[in-house]
């Protein structure tokens, strides 16, 4: 059996991403502005771990860091229009990637999965 990282990392790879720096372009695609600190929380990564996942995404322009409104010692990590774009690609071959590694599993396993791992990474 392929590992769920390895499987995404396949996957994303014909986007030049892998798991962790997609999950940065994931989280910074919406309209939260996020700085590097919470993405770090977030994922649960060391900060230096996260700048340089950061570095890599606004050298290629997917990213770039703004002020933070609310801390002016800090920075938001924000997706340009092309960041945004590519993550709307990568996220279909990301979603390709899962549904095949859990194939196996009935829609109601998919289900109690996918609940059972949200409170593991967001316990209340």
């Amino acid at each position: 059996m392929v590992s769920r990282p390895t499987a995404g990392n396949a996957a994303l790879s014909a986007h030049g991403l892998r798991v962790r720096s997609y999950s940065v372009l994931a989280l910074v695609s919406g309209a939260a502005r996020v700085s590097q600190r919470e993405l770090a929380e977030y994922l649960r990564l060391d900060p230096s771990q996260v700048v340089t996942l950061v570095d890599e995404l606004q050298s290629r322009g997917l990213v770039t860091r703004e002020p933070d409104p609310r801390d002016r010692r800090a920075n938001v990590v924000v997706a340009t229009e092309k960041g945004r774009a590519l993550h709307a690609q990568a996220s279909t071959s990301a979603r390709a990637a899962e549904r095949e590694l859990h194939d196996e599993l009935s829609e109601t396993d998919r289900s109690v999965l996918t609940d059972l791992l949200r409170r593991m990474a967001f316990p209340s």
